[in-house]
């Protein structure tokens, strides 16, 4: 029988923890506005003895929000408890977190409180948070480290107290699957009324462990997993939502358990979630990263190309990514790169095929990724049967603040040398005037981009042209340490590019010379 796993999510209070990541009470907004639409269950929308920010967060979030359960966190005290309560009441659905630490080290320096008042303490504050709301969840801090038979007491005594939720955290990420799963199933055995609560796992990434540690957690009993978009949280994180529930998706066979999520919304709240934080996602993130579904290998490639399901265990479809992307460059395979042809609208007889082929290669082999412009350039060389026409031999610039701006440009058009020297409004202007008077032509310039490869005053220059004489439009890109040099290759690949395409649809006559 499959069971209902419960997603409580943190981000806005767990997630807004990492330093640097925090968030304007609009931009919470508008989070927990798409956590609803995903259908999360628990949104823990903060802290709110924590700041005035923080209670107008909650308390607004609470006054929006119809279908998900609005949770608050708080510390033991009466006061945290009772700010609590204000916070959450204008919720349909409300919930006090109330938390306080077990284990030996918090309990002797964090707390310098005696285990026996500590217990003490999980019974008034869950007493009074019972009487306040009608949901109560109670932590107990640094679980993991905890002495199993005082985490026995603790629990018990909570749940008598009138719990309804026992969360039992993993802090500092300090736990195992098999060690951490078997904390859930000793509770789960031996505490007296643990049948009428929902036990709740949440761990942090400390080790890289959190959601292999939570899944494990739902295999001995626990029907909650507290976790935040793109795995967000201090140190190192918490589990990450996207992943726990494509893996209790994915693997239902191992895990027969669902969740309510709506998983086409998952990339687009870790998106959501990156630029509020300016958190970036890596490119290699589970689920919603950007390479999570692109192939490059071309045994990949090919299998793919076969049946997806050689490659890939889900659908990018699902979690919201889009169509699988097969990334061209230097491990892609002649069957990729026909595919790629194919999808641009190409179909070569086998020697063009080949020598465009061999072009892409050696592209590859020079630069990280190969894009579609690129191989719509070497399609049209292949197709036209020509080396670039133009070539750039050589160039001086003069500029500064005296004038005028000067290029002198030697070009090979067609194996011949030609020179010439104009002037511009400005150096650029300059040298793209010198390769108007070399080679005529209508062309329009109209893109011309410049931005550094890497840092420093020795970056290289990147380049991007692009032409258009009404007809085509081409555009080619160049790197060099000197930016006008970069702009004189770019701009000449751009009108070699526009010089292929027109042979190409001429019978092959030359345009340029």
């Amino acid at each position: 029988m499959s069971e209902q796993v419960f997603i409580f999510d943190t981000t806005m209070r767990d997630g807004e923890q990492s330093p640097g990541a925090s968030m304007t009470l609009e931009e919470k907004l508008d989070l927990a506005k798409l956590l609803e639409d995903m259908r999360v269950d628990i949104i823990e929308a903060g802290f709110p003895i924590a700041s005035q920010g923080d209670f107008e967060a909650v308390n607004a979030i609470s006054k929006i929000i119809k279908e998900s359960t609005i949770c608050g966190l708080s510390r033991a005290g009466q006061k945290d408890i009772e700010r609590c309560a204000e916070a959450v009441k204008p919720a349909a659905r409300s919930r006090i977190h109330t938390f306080i630490s077990t284990s030996p080290l918090h309990m002797k320096y964090k707390l310098q409180m005696e285990p026996e008042k500590v217990l003490e303490k999980i019974h008034d504050s869950v007493t009074l948070a019972r009487n306040l709301v009608a949901e109560v969840e109670w932590s107990a801090e640094d679980a993991t480290r905890t002495e199993r038979d005082f985490l026995r007491r603790a629990v018990e005594i909570a749940i008598k107290a009138g719990a309804t939720t026992i969360n039992i955290p993993d802090t500092v990420g300090y736990s195992f699957p098999e060690e951490y799963g078997a904390i859930f199933k000793d509770l789960i055995e031996n505490v007296p009324g643990a049948d009428k609560v929902i036990f709740s796992a949440h761990c942090h990434n400390d080790l890289g462990l959190a959601v292999a540690n939570s899944l494990s957690a739902v295999l001995n009993g626990a029907r909650q997993i507290e976790c935040a978009i793109n795995g967000l949280g201090e140190r190192a994180g918490n589990a990450a939502l996207e992943e726990i529930v494509m893996a209790l998706r994915v693997r239902r066979n191992a895990l027969p358990y669902e969740t309510k999520i709506e998983t086409t919304r998952l990339t687009t709240a870790s998106k959501m979630v990156s630029r509020i934080t300016g958190f970036p996602v890596q490119y290699n993130k589970a689920i919603v990263g950007k390479n999570a579904f692109a192939h490059e290998s071309g045994i990949h490639q090919d299998g793919m190309l076969k049946n997806a399901e050689t490659y890939e265990i889900m659908n990018p479809e699902t979690v919201g990514q889009g169509a699988t992307n097969l990334v061209m460059g230097k491990h892609s395979g002649r069957h990729a790169f026909k595919d790629k042809l194919s999808a641009l609208g190409y179909e070569l007889a086998d020697n063009a095929f080949l020598d465009a082929f061999q072009r892409f290669k050696d592209l590859a082999d020079r630069k990280k990724f190969v894009y579609d412009d690129d191989i719509v350039a070497l399609v049209d060389d292949a197709a036209a049967y020509i080396a670039d026409t133009v070539k750039v031999k050589r160039l001086r610039v003069v500029a500064g603040t005296d004038g005028p701006q000067t290029a002198e440009l030697d070009l090979e058009i067609n194996g011949e040398n030609k020179w010439t020297t104009q002037r511009g409004n400005g150096p650029v202007d300059a040298v793209f005037n010198a390769i108007r008077a070399l080679i005529p032509h209508d062309a329009v310039l109209e893109l011309y981009q410049v931005h550094a490869v890497t840092e420093g005053t020795d970056a290289q220059a990147e380049v991007s042209v692009r032409l258009s004489d009404g007809e085509y439009v081409t555009s080619a890109r160049a790197s060099d340490a000197d930016t006008l040099v970069a702009s004189a290759k770019a701009y000449v690949g751009a009108l070699n590019r526009l010089i292929a395409k027109k042979e190409r649809h001429s019978g092959g006559q030359k345009a340029a010379g």
